[in-house]
């Protein structure tokens, strides 16, 4: 871990959220990566003269944060310990999750790129701060996502369950969205093919202009059975969206 005044040595090796930071791409600190809640703990991995790169402890995520937010960092006194839960653990807390999304949707927001903590959320993002707030834990993009779910089938999907979406000129899942149970699904779109924030809509071709442009996109869902742990022997390859 690099040393710097700007940051008092810490007993565990991480630091801990004073307040919701932003996150970026790159040492330049310009473009959006993520967003940390309050609380959330961090790993230091590498300094600028400006900026500090980190490592999020519950989902592994790598991004910069600019020195000067250094100071809304403390000291952790423990390590993130992260919470196994099975399957049934995760279904019980399924309902708190949709209530996170439709309570979400109720505030004034809108879309942005990067946005994982409230009013205004990406499409990703949503979905980790939905289930983090009752204490399921998913890798942050959502193309991770796909990654981490066990995949099922259309005619299997459940409340609770993620569908993803693949976007003209993308090389992978680039959307997903959280299935509502009924036909429907609740998701964070932006202003080019969606609603600029969050909204339900149809899983199929008709019933609404937005659902049918995500139909023909869509790429597969996939079922939550585990919260992510690191160490697990699940790895992140690549950062970008």
């Amino acid at each position: 871990m690099p040393t710097s005044p700007h940051f008092p040595p810490s007993p565990s090796g991480e630091y801990r959220c004073l307040e919701n930071l932003n996150l970026y791409t790159a040492a330049a600190c310009q473009g959006l990566a993520t967003q940390a809640a309050a609380g959330r703990q961090l790993r230091l991995l590498a300094l600028t003269e400006t900026a500090v790169q980190v490592q999020l402890c519950e989902d592994d995520y790598q991004a910069w944060l600019t020195l000067a937010d250094g100071a809304k960092l403390t000291p952790a006194a423990e390590p993130y310990a992260a919470q196994r839960l099975t399957r049934g653990e995760i279904v019980e807390r399924i309902g708190g999750a949709i209530a996170f999304t439709h309570a979400a949707m109720a505030q004034p927001h809108c879309y942005l790129w990067g946005g994982a903590v409230a009013p205004n959320y990406d499409c990703s993002g949503l979905m980790q701060a939905a289930f983090a707030s009752v204490g399921v834990w998913l890798p942050r993009d959502s193309y991770q996502q796909g990654a981490f779910t066990e995949a099922i089938s259309d005619r299997d999907l459940q409340a609770g369950d993620l569908i993803f979406f693949q976007e003209p000129g993308k090389p992978r899942i680039s959307h997903v969205a959280l299935y509502l149970g009924g036909g429907d699904y609740l998701h964070s779109s932006g202003i080019e093919r969606g609603r600029n924030g969050i909204g339900i809509d149809p899983y199929s071709p008709d019933g609404s202009k937005i659902g049918a442009r995500y139909y023909p996109l869509r790429h597969s869902a996939g079922r939550i059975t585990r919260s992510y742990c690191p160490g697990d022997g699940w790895e992140i390859n690549s950062r970008p969206k």
